[in-house]
């Protein structure tokens, strides 16, 4: 995935009410509000005076024109904070064929797509109705069986290149764990995916310490046959992809 036009580098001078940063630009030291797309802790990646890099919009209906989507931690490490492109970020590497587990539902379909011919024999939907619910998944892969695919962003600090999710109680993080475990009761192939969008990490675990209902939730979807991948990303300015699969620690 990458950004429509330049990042502007600025440094942070706060975040707040979640939603919220200010911040200064890096070359004109003016100050500015900016969104914050990010509702969790983001611990170890909202630190004052850290350098981040905004995206600006052109809506005239927004409020805030920038919005925040990568910081540097102290140790040097970009980090992808902005969770409304993870879907993007992923749907990128299920098209491209990348995350190897995944690779065949989508084959055909954009195959054939490349060489000009009608698409078939599967797919990729994004933002599936589950049947008899009005929960979404984040993407319906199509085949038999079909596999339905939940994906979470991952920016939590880590220790001994390890990192955590959630970095905060998220009730809808457990509940979408129960639809992928009902899924696999109903026959049907059903995936996490952990979105990394960080490169200081080599396992993912969940945070049992900080929600220990989603940890559970996790162990159990797990038990019912659910797969659980975590992959990686490069980082930088210019865009963020997905390149290599971690090892994930579902005991935590």
């Amino acid at each position: 995935m990458e950004f429509d036009r330049p990042l502007r580098e600025a440094r942070l001078l706060r975040r707040y009410k979640r939603f919220l940063a200010d911040a200064e630009f890096a070359d004109t030291g003016e100050a500015c509000t900016v969104h914050c797309p990010n509702t969790g802790a983001m611990t170890g990646c909202a630190e004052p005076g850290s350098r981040v890099w905004l995206s600006h919009s052109d809506n005239p209906r927004r409020r805030y024109a920038w919005t925040w989507e990568l910081v540097e931690t102290a140790d040097g490490t970009l980090v992808g904070i902005h969770t409304g492109r993870t879907n993007a970020i992923v749907g990128e590497a299920l098209e491209a064929g990348r995350i190897p587990e995944l690779a065949g539902y989508c084959a055909h379909r954009f195959a054939d797509r490349d060489a000009g011919r009608p698409a078939h024999d599967g797919g990729l939907r994004r933002e599936a109705r589950y049947p008899d619910s009005r929960s979404r998944a984040d993407f319906l892969l199509d085949g038999e069986p079909p596999c339905w695919v939940e994906v979470k962003n991952v920016t939590a600090a880590v220790s001994g290149r390890r990192a955590v999710f959630p970095d905060a109680v998220s009730a809808r993080a457990s509940a979408h764990m129960r639809m992928l475990a009902g899924r696999r009761r109903a026959g049907d192939a059903a995936v996490l995916v952990f979105c990394v969008q960080r490169g200081d990490v080599d396992v993912v675990a969940p945070a049992r310490e900080i929600d220990p209902a989603y940890a559970e939730a996790l162990a159990a979807a797990a038990a019912e046959g659910v797969q659980v991948l975590a992959w990686g990303a490069s980082v930088t300015p210019e865009g963020i992809r997905l390149d290599r699969p971690l090892e994930v620690d579902i005991a935590g």
